[in-house]
């Protein structure tokens, strides 16, 4: 028989792991100082994310975070290359809006947490997010898209006898 102390506690980890490892712009469900920031750029509400070393005020950091995309940041302590200039580990990536969990890819040695500052900066959009695959959306309304005879060009009307006006 499966003990159910041992049971409840395996699955009290396993949702403790899943829970702490989620991006969203509040936290998570259990959030703390360690864990992921997340920065949500909109259409309307373009973000730029800057990080400053205030010992001696330089920017080491900035990203301009795209529409319809978030980027997502974490801290590692003590994981930097010099202990006493760069003693944590800044990882983040760029995704798309929505995701709550992945793989970070970018990394780069940053200042402890008593030594920098995040600036977040807002600008007003409307900056309008790419389409997929940089295709073009269908849009009804062009001129391309209507039929010669719809247009002043001019054209024979379709044959409504024969088929439906949107058959082709």
């Amino acid at each position: 028989m499966v003990n159910r102390t041992a049971l409840a506690m395996t699955a009290l980890a396993g949702m403790t792991f899943v829970i702490s490892g989620c991006y969203s712009p509040g936290g998570g469900a259990m959030p703390s100082s360690t864990s992921a920031l997340t920065y949500l750029s909109t259409e309307r509400s373009l973000k730029t994310v800057k990080m400053i070393d205030i010992r001696n005020n330089e920017e080491f950091f900035s990203i301009d975070v795209p529409p319809d995309r978030q980027l997502v940041i974490v801290f590692d302590e003590g994981k930097g290359d010099n202990p006493q200039i760069t003693p944590d580990l800044l990882r983040y990536e760029v995704m798309p809006q929505g995701t709550s969990m992945g793989t970070l890819h970018n990394a780069m040695t940053v200042p402890n947490a008593a030594s920098r500052r995040i600036d977040v900066y807002v600008s007003q959009g409307p900056e309008y997010a790419k389409t997929p695959n940089g295709e073009k959306l269908l849009r009804t309304d062009e001129v391309t898209n209507r039929p010669d005879w719809w247009t002043p060009k001019g054209g024979p009307m379709p044959d409504d006898k024969s088929r439906s006006l949107y058959d082709k």
